[in-house]
């Protein structure tokens, strides 16, 4: 197999703004150079004074150029949402979608691994960690090119719904280049099939189980188990008194670490703003709690009396939560609308103990104490680094993330 060339949306709006630094050559064989602009109308692209149905932009052969883009939003609907005008190599495409233009970018498979190696993490991490982060994110891309996700008019989002794809100007590192070559076409494995390598912030100490965030078939390689090398097993997470007990310690793991200097070395700029992760709280009125539920889920429970756990996962993360209020309650679920309900963002993670103050049967607060940030299936990304940092091997820390997956060369 050859490397295949991957489609990343990018963004979307009635109107795009772009440039090129030299001259482009479009699909209708003009050329292109400079600030341009493009917008929707009447369900057609409008650019230079002419129609299109659909409109792309290749950069001229032999050209180590880029394009760049005007409002690219980074983050979108976490606590750290910005916008940023971004560079990317390859080809951009410009389509109608609904009543909007999407820009989609055509790259190479290893140039977009480059850029998103260094976008997911700082590109300064630990070697070991670098490369086995790039086996994974290729592996998650070839996984969607054999099954497409609900994006269909492209093959990922450029954002952590997929992967944060953030374009050249994140590719700061040489170490970062040095993973992607090193690991050029490997993916991991399981039974034959390309592996679903989820992935995410940190685990708080337990990965989690496929099945408690999504539905569909298990995966045997994405299972509930300790994130550590000294004590094998996790305690029975599922059971209330256990879980509250595991949260409200700080049991040895990978991923809990205070290491301020490595932590630079592996979080960019924007995912140290949150300072707190492997254990946190979230304090909340009467008033902000209400309030919260009722713009995410609607009217009619009146004043919140309690958060109830209905059901956890292996990692004590809510797979179901009962919302009581004093007129109705709500069971919502799984892990990332529980995340939704109870933040204006996203709460770090569905593991968490709820304490509540105040007299009388509306409590007047209420305390989330957390463990982990993102839903903690597969590899646990500051666990995975602090790993690299202590000299374990990229192969280690695939085997030890992804128990029995096989580490295979897709294309050279």
């Amino acid at each position: 197999m050859t490397e295949p060339t991957l489609s990343i949306g990018i963004l979307s709006g009635k109107e795009i703004e772009f440039s090129f630094p030299v001259a482009f050559i479009t699909s209708d064989g003009q050329t292109a150079w400079g600030a341009q602009k493009a917008w929707y109308q009447d369900g057609c692209i409008r650019w230079q004074g002419r129609t299109y149905d659909r409109l792309s932009f290749t950069p001229p052969v032999g050209a180590d150029s880029f394009f760049e883009l005007k409002g690219v939003t980074i983050g979108i609907r976490f606590h750290w949402e910005r916008q940023e005008a971004q560079r990317f190599k390859g080809v951009l495409s410009l389509m109608v979608v609904g009543e909007e233009l999407v820009a989609v970018n055509l790259l190479p498979m290893e140039a977009y691994l480059t850029s998103v190696v260094s976008s997911e993490m700082n590109a300064d991490a630990p070697p070991a960690f670098l490369r086995a982060h790039a086996v994974i994110a290729r592996s998650w891309a070839m996984d969607k090119l054999a099954h497409p996700t609900e994006h269909k008019h492209f093959t990922l989002c450029a954002d952590d719904h997929c992967q944060r794809y953030q374009g050249i100007g994140r590719t700061t590192s040489p170490q970062a280049v040095e993973a992607v070559a090193a690991t050029r076409g490997e993916v991991l494995t399981y039974g034959g099939e390309i592996c679903d390598t989820r992935y995410s912030k940190c685990c708080g100490g337990a990965m989690e189980e496929f099945g408690s965030c999504w539905d569909g078939a298990a995966h045997p390689y994405l299972q509930g188990k300790r994130d550590s090398s000294t004590a094998a097993s996790l305690p029975d997470l599922t059971r209330e008194e256990e879980a509250e007990r595991w949260i409200r310690s700080t049991p040895d793991a990978f991923c809990h670490t205070q290491d301020k200097a490595l932590l630079a070395q592996v979080l960019n700029s924007y995912d140290r703003e949150t300072p707190d992760f492997y254990r946190w709280k979230v304090t909340y009125t009467q008033e902000e709690l209400a309030s919260l539920i009722r713009q995410r889920l609607g009217d009619g429970f009146g004043p919140i009396l309690d958060l109830v756990p209905r059901q956890r996962g292996v990692s004590g993360r809510i797979i179901y939560l009962d919302i009581v209020g004093t007129y109705r309650t709500l069971t919502i679920g799984k892990e990332l609308n529980i995340r939704r309900a109870l933040s204006p963002t996203h709460l770090y993670s569905s593991a968490f103990v709820v304490d509540k103050e105040g007299t009388g049967p509306a409590p007047s607060r209420f305390i989330l104490t957390g463990a982990g940030w993102g839903h903690g299936v597969g590899l646990c990304q500051i666990g995975a680094a602090v790993m690299g940092s202590q000299g374990y091997s990229y192969r280690d820390i695939l085997s030890h993330y992804y128990p029995g997956s096989e580490l295979t060369r897709s294309y050279t």
